[in-house]
């Protein structure tokens, strides 16, 4: 698997980050929601560094121009419902893409036991496609391979790439023996450690909850 931890370099991500993770400014949701979707479009711009691309003619009003435009065929994918904000940062650089969602949640056995629960899935074509998973929190990494498993049902993309916003050591270890060897993790941080509920630590809470309000 390549990975690409885009905050291992200093840039303007850093304050993203250091907001969504604050326990004052996580309080105002609305600017949580902009930050997790500002970190979407920085991990874009990131990703969009290794598409493919062609050079294309532009007609202006005073001649013609070469550009090198990229030529994949993406389709972006959000889990649901935490996805929603790292997605829109997606969609405002990939206006063009197709886009898929899929749900998936812990379903928790006991206090310290959970399954994950896939129900639904709606999407667009995704054989021979350039397919972008799209998960805020990596954690265990459980919920991206059960994503995985159910989407596998319905074609082969012809290029995989996951995006989160912060994950885990752990997490990433797991899906690396689950996914294929060329897919591609862009992240923005990453934590240590997991606590015994399988949350990131120091990480930031639940992502969902913050963004659109807690779950009964």
């Amino acid at each position: 698997m390549n990975i690409y931890h885009i905050a291992k370099e200093q840039s303007i991500l850093n304050k993203f980050l250091s907001e969504i993770r604050s326990v004052d400014k996580q309080k105002d949701r609305m600017r949580f929601r902009r930050n997790i979707e500002r970190i979407g479009e920085i991990l874009g711009y990131e990703l969009s560094k290794k598409l493919a691309y062609k050079s294309t003619d532009v007609t202006t009003p005073l001649g013609v121009k070469s550009i090198e435009l990229p030529t994949n065929d993406i389709v972006l994918c959000s889990i649901l419902r935490a996805g929603l904000t790292l997605h829109n940062g997606f969609l405002n650089y990939f206006d063009d893409a197709n886009n898929a969602f899929i749900s998936a949640y812990r379903k928790h056995l006991n206090e310290e036991e959970f399954e994950i629960v896939v129900e639904y899935f709606a999407s667009t074509d995704i054989n021979d496609k350039t397919l972008i998973l799209i998960d805020p929190m990596l954690a265990t990494g459980r919920s991206l391979v059960a994503v995985y498993e159910g989407i596998k049902k319905y074609g082969t993309p012809k290029e995989l790439h996951i995006v989160s916003a912060i994950g885990s050591s752990e997490g990433i270890e797991y899906i690396k023996q689950h996914f294929p060897k060329e897919t591609s993790l862009w992240i923005a941080d990453i934590d240590e450690k997991l606590n015994d509920k399988g949350y990131i630590i120091p990480g930031l809470g639940d992502a969902g909850d913050l963004a659109y309000g807690a779950k009964i």
